[in-house]
């Protein structure tokens, strides 16, 4: 009788173990696909404010001739050099606005991966591009 017994405990052991190691690999498939989806995340908010960046840099310093005086194409300064940005420019004549197009591109283990955003920029008006901002005269304000 004490046998019998003793056989039932390590057939329930067992069972158990197999519930517990199958339970635990569900717990870790998880606790992985979340991690990654948390990188993914990242790299994907890194890309949008990259591609916020450059569409900022265009707009401040005027969509007309940006391709003639700074880059539209390279690699993100750093910490971000593993990001490469692209601008693209169409339209703006005739006072018409500028339809300009960035890419932010990265490698993701083996895919290559990319977010891109597109919007329109007025031209600058005027024959001024960079204004001078300083007042004509200095105010003489009592202190």
């Amino acid at each position: 009788m004490v046998r019998a017994r003793s056989g039932v405990v390590l057939v329930d052991v067992i069972v158990g173990t197999i519930i517990l190691s199958i339970a635990l690999s569900v717990v870790l498939s998880l606790a992985s696909g979340a991690l990654s989806g948390q990188q993914d995340g990242r790299r994907l908010t890194v890309a949008a404010m990259l591609l916020d960046e450059q569409l900022g840099l265009v707009l401040a310093r005027g969509a007309d001739d940006y391709a003639k005086r700074f880059d539209v194409k390279g690699l993100c300064d750093a910490p971000f050099q593993e990001y490469s940005y692209e601008l693209e420019f169409d339209g703006g004549s005739a006072g018409d606005p500028y339809l300009v197009g960035a890419t932010v591109r990265w490698v993701d283990g083996s895919r290559q991966r990319e977010v891109s955003c597109q919007t329109m920029i007025a031209p600058r008006l005027g024959d001024d591009p960079d204004p001078d901002r300083q007042p004509a005269e200095n105010e003489n304000r009592p202190s």
